[in-house]
């Protein structure tokens, strides 16, 4: 049995949830609307305020299908209330990040900044030179979008520089052996 497919979904006050033919699932909320397409196979139901997902069998697509569908669903909910944020922290001689309007320049030791405009629905703010916050109300583009970010210099392991998300730990490794009693 799936623990997570079959708790139910509390919807909050201010957020009204619609299964369209389909299994199109639309959730709006005072941050703004999200849409789905949840697997045919899947029976999605609102009893007034709760959102019930089942599935029809046993099987072990169903049963797959069962909780990622109730999660998706979960997301878009606490997406539309809540919002979601993604931290992301720079390290490094000269890294750092700043805002022009919308757009997000960084400065990661390349000959050119790297200029990142957000997508719709997706906003990022810079509360330091070597800190990035990446919010909005889809988890799934918000994680995407720190994941590119973070991808245009990956911390590396010898003097840890580079972007890290917030509280990531990196493996350190220990540089040359034979460099100790040089300087």
């Amino acid at each position: 049995m799936s623990r997570i497919g079959n708790a139910p979904i509390e919807i909050p006050a201010g957020v009204t949830v619609t299964v369209g033919e389909d299994n199109l699932v639309k959730v709006k909320g005072p941050k703004g609307e999200l849409s789905r397409h949840i697997h045919p196979d899947i029976k999605v139901t609102v009893d007034g305020a709760i959102i019930k997902v089942e599935r029809p069998s046993d099987d072990k697509n169903h049963r797959s299908l069962h909780g990622l569908s109730r999660s998706l669903i979960n997301n878009m909910v606490v997406g539309v209330t809540e919002g979601f944020s993604k931290n992301l922290e720079i390290n490094g001689v000269g890294y750092r990040a700043q805002l022009k309007g919308n757009t997000l320049n960084l400065s990661l030791g390349f000959s050119h900044p790297v200029v990142v405009e957000p997508p719709q629905g997706i906003k990022f703010e810079c509360p330091s030179a070597n800190a990035i916050t990446v919010s909005g109300i889809d988890k799934e583009v918000v994680g995407q979008i720190a994941a590119e970010i973070r991808s245009f210099r990956e911390p590396e392991p010898y003097k840890g520089k580079g972007i890290k998300y917030a509280g990531e730990h990196i493996r350190r490794k220990e540089g040359k052996a034979g460099a100790k009693g040089k300087k």
